[in-house]
């Protein structure tokens, strides 16, 4: 490639009118990947946490099993409170309990089977129901804080209608194809179901959109009538199961906590057309988050961008310090090889997923970010024993 050649940039998505551009401020994007990501987040919550960064982040961005988590630590801002050195003393109270305990729950089987055979009721609308009756309890995303009082919070779903990334945040809902709709009083729930619906067995979600509905941006203030009335949505993390548009196009320093499953090599590949449909499905799949990825580190590696990537597959000796804590992979590539399911978790497993998230963000972290950081001691590593 010739030495002039146009650096590769993470700007993959069509930008947003309403979307201001960075600013000094650092957002962290939480990826997809059920209850496995879920899980995972939670560490790198944890270690931002004691750093005393939490409290800085300007946008928390969410995919799928990635937005149940920030949707619960959106919830319970406002209660957080903060020690002098800007640490959440009640994280673990609020947020990680909470979530740890829902990893215990199977919630997927039953909803499906529901959705199916119930009058009345849809899959991904059995889903919403779990969330709430279990984590957010009526909650809206008007519950959410205000961008003066911490982080806006973006939960990312896709929208098969129209192609396009779907966000629901407190000041607005809306894809910027069709206009976006102000203080939408959608409930938390079914925005997580939203942003989690992957396909096949839990998408699509429908909804009907909340809110003042806004169309000016758009091209001769436009009004696409058909798409407005009913919502047809997916899982995000079918356009950008990363989450990061949101978080790239406002702050200067972006954190990625990717949970995404690694792409297994098979020799032996089927010859009948619905499976091979799959795998190529797969591959595309894998291509597109791959290209983000690269993208990204590129990003970091030219000064477009401060910030850092972990992913549940990398290797914490590749990031290069000299300190960096244990955590042994037992079978080799546990635990990033849980499936991606809503499924309930025994509690080994939801401690190893926590704690490898915790190990592997503070490589991350350390190395790229804060490398004046001390090395975590034994008793602030979370599940260690």
């Amino acid at each position: 490639m010739p030495g002039n050649a146009p650096k590769p940039t993470p700007m993959v998505h069509a930008p947003w009118p309403f979307d201001a551009g960075p600013t000094s401020g650092m957002g962290l994007c939480l990826s997809g990947g059920g209850y496995r990501a879920m899980l995972f987040h939670l560490g790198a919550l944890i270690r931002l946490n004691q750093l005393g960064q939490l409290r800085r982040l300007r946008r928390v961005s969410s995919v799928s099993g990635g937005s149940i988590t920030a949707a619960v630590l959106g919830l319970r801002w406002a209660e957080l409170q903060w020690d002098e050195h800007d640490r959440a003393t009640n994280l673990a109270a609020l947020v990680v309990g909470p979530v740890f305990a829902f990893g215990g729950v199977g919630i997927d089987t039953s909803c499906f089977w529901k959705g199916m055979l119930l009058p009345g009721k849809t899959v991904s609308g059995c889903l919403a129901d779990a969330y709430d009756r279990h984590l957010f309890h009526g909650a809206t995303l008007q519950d959410l804080p205000d961008d003066d009082a911490g982080p806006r919070f973006v939960i990312d779903a896709t929208n098969l209608q129209t192609g396009q990334q779907f966000r629901f945040s407190k000041p607005y809902m809306g894809d910027y194809t069709i206009g976006i709709w102000g203080t939408p009083t959608t409930t938390l729930a079914a925005a997580v179901a939203a942003s989690s619906s992957f396909p096949p067995f839990f998408s699509p979600h429908r909804t009907v959109p909340s809110g003042v509905y806004d169309h000016t941006h758009l091209p001769h203030h436009s009004q696409p009538e058909p798409f407005l009335k009913s919502l047809v949505l997916s899982d995000g993390g079918v356009y950008d199961n990363l989450g990061l548009q949101t978080v790239w196009s406002n702050c200067d320093t972006v954190l990625v906590s990717d949970a995404g499953e690694a792409f297994k090599a098979h020799a032996v590949q089927p010859i009948d057309w619905l499976r091979q449909f799959v795998r190529v499905a797969d591959v595309m799949n894998s291509q597109v988050r791959a290209l983000r990825k690269v993208q990204l580190v590129h990003s970091f590696l030219d000064k477009q961008r401060e910030g850092a990537y972990w992913s549940i597959s990398s290797d914490v000796d590749a990031y290069g310090l000299s300190d960096p804590l244990p955590f042994p992979h037992e079978p080799p590539g546990y635990p990033a090889h849980v499936a991606t399911r809503l499924t309930g978790l025994n509690d080994q497993v939801r401690r190893d997923l926590v704690r490898w998230g915790y190990v592997i963000s503070d490589a991350a972290l350390r190395r790229w970010v804060w490398p004046d950081a001390p090395r975590p001691t034994d008793d602030q590593v979370p599940y260690r024993d």
